[in-house]
């Protein structure tokens, strides 16, 4: 379906300020740039203008009014996505939600939070732990709740309490004719009627704009137990993930580091490791003991897969830069990089395929002869390839998609999935008829049914 949209003209714009004001709505080329990328490689496109909604009944007012005059809007939390997914393609109005930040309620007996979508992850977790709670999704960047919904983000601790969808109980939700629903519930599990909030979890608001989430959190672990491992190649580490979760070792985190990304990773971590493939480990539990039998286990099979170094004991302060330089990882390989631009591709496969999704990825950037940095949440099967080209190079960066796309298709081919947690965005959106089939028609009738003028964050998602 083709849209007409409407150019946001002098009378929309008194129209919307009448809702929220002077101060929460800007058309200066600053806050337009601001919000015409993300930390993706794709094409900025400035909007039209931007607002900053203070609350449901605002959100409500403007996606009504954008509605009947065919604006296309585009919400946004802290822009630090990865595939183009906020980027205002078709212009139109942002709703920046980075007001819309407030902690309604910690109901610490159930394990809950009312939240509203531009709280950042990270304050939250700051906050929770006084309580000893934490919510578990860990993107890494300083995402926004609101974000991390619409792209069902992860991150290092999925393997152990799930991605984003996982965590989310109910939510309040725009519709792109005003409306506002209520999907979920406030019970921890539930079999009434057709399960609505997962439409709405990963859909990039394509179908409805979040304005509040009721949130599961979890208690914070008594004690953990880290350990770095070290292989001679990529393909024994990758065989080690599949046996301890075979074993059913179930560590909170299992990451694998190429060994070009283990070089990147030690010179800035000052952790001692070979510069050769790595697994980052970690395992939470109720006592001391109970996580040092599970990294007995784990040094048992490492060793039984060729693991040239198994280093455990790791302490507090030593175990959270080793996070926190993983989690910075992007940050790190851009700046020895300089001059030159990154393509990140986030396959997943099924466990069982993981190695040989691994050595193949390894493989393809050995061939490209650029730099390229292979890094996995390995305990899910989610592989990150990152690609560094020159810009304007176009022989280069026809090198790098290429491999992107090599990737994809081996990812498909071995049942995975052309994203594991980044969404489809812009780039991945060729991908979705291959991976899904005639499934995509009935994504299409969905999208018309929920937004039947197309103005929620067009050209996104579907192809």
């Amino acid at each position: 379906m083709e849209t007409n949209y409407q150019r946001v003209t002098q009378l929309h714009l008194t129209y919307l300020e009448n809702i929220v004001g002077p101060e929460r709505l800007s058309t200066g080329k600053s806050n337009l740039e601001l919000h015409s990328h993300d930390e993706s490689h794709h094409r900025a496109v400035e909007p039209e203008v931007v607002i900053w909604p203070v609350s449901a009944q605002e959100v409500s007012e403007i996606l009504k009014f954008s509605n009947q005059n065919r604006i296309p809007v585009t919400a946004w939390g802290a822009g630090s996505s990865l595939e183009g997914n906020p980027i205002p393609v078709k212009r139109g109005i942002v709703l920046d939600f980075t007001q819309m930040n407030r902690i309604l309620e910690i109901r610490e007996q159930d394990f809950q939070a009312d939240v509203e979508p531009g709280v950042i992850y990270k304050d939250l977790n700051q906050k929770l732990r006084h309580k000893g709670l934490f919510f578990p999704p860990d993107p890494g960047a300083a995402a926004t709740i609101g974000g991390m919904i619409a792209n069902n983000a992860s991150g290092t601790r999925a393997l152990r309490y799930g991605a984003t969808r996982d965590n989310v109980l109910r939510l309040k939700v725009i519709m792109a004719d005003g409306e506002m629903i209520e999907v979920g519930t406030r019970a921890s599990k539930t079999s009434s009627g057709y399960r609505l909030l997962d439409l709405f979890v990963g859909s990039e608001g394509t179908l409805g704009v979040v304005v509040e989430a009721t949130i599961r959190l979890r208690g914070l672990p008594q004690e953990f137990s880290a350990a770095v491992v070290s292989f001679p190649e990529v393909g024994d580490a990758a065989r080690a993930v599949f046996e301890m979760l075979k074993g059913g070792l179930e560590p909170a985190a299992l990451e694998l580091l190429d060994a070009e990304t283990a070089r990147l990773f030690k010179e800035d971590s000052g952790i001692e490791a070979p510069v050769s493939p790595l697994l980052l480990i970690e395992f939470h539990g109720p006592t001391t003991s109970y996580t040092s039998e599970l990294v007995e286990m784990a040094r048992e099979i490492a060793e039984g897969c060729g693991a040239e170094v198994f280093r455990s004991g790791i302490g507090r302060q030593e175990r959270d830069n080793l996070w926190k330089t993983r989690h910075s990882l992007a940050e790190i390989i851009k700046r020895v990089n300089v001059g030159r631009k990154a393509l990140s591709t986030d396959v997943a496969v099924p466990i069982s395929s993981f190695p040989e999704m691994v050595a193949f990825a390894s493989d393809e950037v050995r061939k490209a002869g650029l730099p390229g940095y292979v890094f996995c949440h390995a305990g899910n099967g989610n592989i990150h390839v990152v690609m560094m080209g020159r810009e304007g190079d176009q022989a280069e960066w026809a090198s790098i998609w290429e491999l992107s796309n090599k990737l994809v298709k081996q990812a498909v081919s071995l049942g995975g999935t052309c994203s594991g947690e980044h969404g489809i965005g812009i780039g991945k959106r060729k991908y979705m008829a291959e991976e899904h089939g005639r499934s995509v028609a009935w994504m299409r009738k969905i999208k018309d049914l929920f937004d039947p003028n197309h103005i929620l964050n067009p050209q996104k998602v579907l192809p």
